[in-house]
């Protein structure tokens, strides 16, 4: 049974995430990566590492998580995901999932076309508007759209935004003025923290029976 929980709690968060923070500016060229530990109530399961490179305006973003949540010291669920982006002017033009959920393999990919956004996950293709976005937490600017692809299913979801103000959040050791955000989308409950630049700083999502699972930067 916990198998099952931590499998849908997984499946639902990485399903609506997983491709990286704060947008590079100014330079022909720039990388920004970001690496965060990721806890489980408040054990550690595993680590999520973000790398964002820019170059002639175009994007490309890179992610990879590794969890295994234990009990008695006896692996009960191990759960693997990377994700591949090219993005341009804010609209996703390609994306290549792969995910390990526990042994069920799940592969999702999609590609702009002339008139629209074709995914692949497979079943049948879905076609999708011309210029979508992921939950790319590296930009904020995805807070203010009504759906977002799902990269882990290719599922295109309404997702709804509540702004809760400015508060004091500890980042590795140090306290920062952070705003605040609550995301909500089908059996999601996340609150995101970022800096006033714009930088992507903490993630927690409440889960069914209110165990939570937290980003912390390393």
């Amino acid at each position: 049974m916990r198998r099952r929980y931590l499998g849908f709690l997984l499946m639902g968060l990485f399903g609506l995430t997983f491709v990286t923070p704060a947008p590079a500016k100014g330079r022909v060229s720039d990388v920004a990566e970001w690496d965060f530990n990721v806890f489980l109530n408040d054990r550690k399961i595993g680590k999520h590492s973000f790398k964002v490179s820019e170059s002639a305006g175009i994007k490309q973003v890179q992610s990879e998580a590794k969890f295994k949540y234990t009990i008695l010291l006896i692996p009960a669920y191990r759960y693997e995901h990377q994700a591949a982006e090219r993005w341009s002017d804010e609209c996703l033009v390609e994306i290549d999932a792969r995910t390990n959920a526990n042994g069920e393999r799940i592969e999702v990919s999609g590609e702009r076309t002339g008139s629209g956004f074709r995914v692949l996950n497979g079943t049948s293709p879905a076609d999708l508007p011309e210029c979508v976005m992921t939950f790319a937490y590296w930009n904020p600017n995805f807070l203010q759209q009504p759906r977002l692809l799902n990269p882990q299913t290719g599922e295109f979801v309404d997702v709804t935004v509540e702004k809760l103000g400015n508060e004091m959040l500890e980042v590795r050791g140090q306290t920062v003025d952070a705003t605040r955000f609550k995301l909500t989308a089908y059996k999601i409950d996340m609150t995101l923290w970022y800096s006033q630049d714009d930088e992507w700083l903490a993630l927690e999502s409440i889960a069914e029976g209110g165990h939570i699972i937290r980003y912390e930067l390393s």
